[in-house]
């Protein structure tokens, strides 16, 4: 499988997209991740391993509502039970990868713990108090400490972000869907750094009036999810069955804004002969010597049969005359 690399306006592009998303039905978006919510404190409840199992079966449930999308691509509703949907296949290697990520966490937390030494994890676990003398050596490893795990998380978060997509969808392993999902992230970094910030800046404003806002950004995170797993892997946009005709905004390539509102005049008019001289255009065809399929626009014609070149069609026409004496 391919990895495309997008151009940087494809981060922004992205959320904008995501939002299209989650605008075509908002409400079984907010049922769902609400229902998600629940799920999730429900676990924690469970005391010690609560937060550990969620971790485990998280990736569960993002393929289970990255199938929800792709269900309403094709016209079909978005419905709670798609967050559930993916416990019925390839339940395995989701709870895999949920498990590696799991313990790559554990294994930074320790890490982080070991280098902020005894007091700093006093003081985060048990709000014990230190004095004026220590409190400089534990900010100076809290810092560190803090510095060192975003180093650590964020390759973990690179390998983690695409993978259950490709399992759900690819049916790929688990290892080679986290290295996939990391080089593919590693690839389009640039995109990915503007799809921070914004994402940033989007949660600030978003918690602001009482965290209102997170009804309509957590829903669009998580389909955003889909239309850059589409644009990196596929190299395509979202479409809608029934809805061809309408403005393509949420395409996921820019570069194409242009031909993309020529298009959409054309959809509103009838077929016409010239655009069937452009389908035929576009049509590949095969050379009569070597068969190799070239447009047809820049093959050579003679005898109603095709060339790749004057050579091709010197050669198989003397092969021909040959043949007939």
């Amino acid at each position: 499988m391919e990895i495309h690399q997008v151009n940087a306006k494809q981060g922004l592009q992205w959320i904008l997209s995501g939002f299209y998303l989650f605008a075509k039905a908002p409400l079984p978006w907010v049922f769902v991740c609400f229902t998600l919510m629940l799920v999730a404190m429900t676990i924690a409840l469970i005391p010690m391993l609560g937060q550990f199992i969620f971790t485990l079966v998280s990736p569960v449930f993002l393929a289970g509502i990255m199938l929800g999308c792709k269900d309403m691509e094709q016209g079909k509703a978005l419905e709670i039970a798609h967050l559930f949907a993916a416990f019925k296949r390839n339940v395995t290697p989701l709870i895999t990868i949920g498990g590696i990520y799991l313990i790559g966490q554990v294994l930074i937390i320790g890490l982080v713990m070991l280098i902020g030494g005894s007091q700093m994890t006093d003081m985060m676990l048990y709000g014990k108090r230190v004095d004026e003398t220590q409190l400089m050596g534990v900010m100076s490893s809290f810092l560190t400490s803090i510095l060192l795990a975003l180093v650590l998380s964020i390759p973990l978060m690179m390998a983690s972000w695409f993978s259950p997509l490709l399992v759900i969808f690819h049916n790929i392993e688990p290892i080679p869907a986290m290295q996939k999902s990391f080089f593919a992230c590693l690839k389009n970094i640039i995109p990915f750094q503007i799809y921070g910030i914004v994402l940033i800046i989007l949660t600030i404003i978003s918690v602001m009036p009482y965290g209102v806002g997170l009804v309509v950004l957590i829903p669009t995170i998580f389909a955003s999810i889909y239309v850059s797993y589409k644009d990196i892997f596929l190299k395509e946009p979202i479409r809608f069955k029934n809805t061809d005709n309408q403005a393509d905004f949420q395409k996921a390539n820019w570069s194409h804004a242009d031909s993309e509102s020529n298009s959409n005049d054309h959809n509103k008019k009838t077929e016409t002969p010239g655009e069937n001289t452009l389908k035929e255009h576009d049509e590949l065809v095969e050379c009569a010597q070597c068969h190799l399929r070239i447009p047809r626009h820049e093959a050579i014609t003679d005898k109603e049969q095709f060339y790749c070149s004057d050579k091709h069609r010197e050669q198989h026409q003397a092969a021909q005359q040959q043949s007939n004496e």
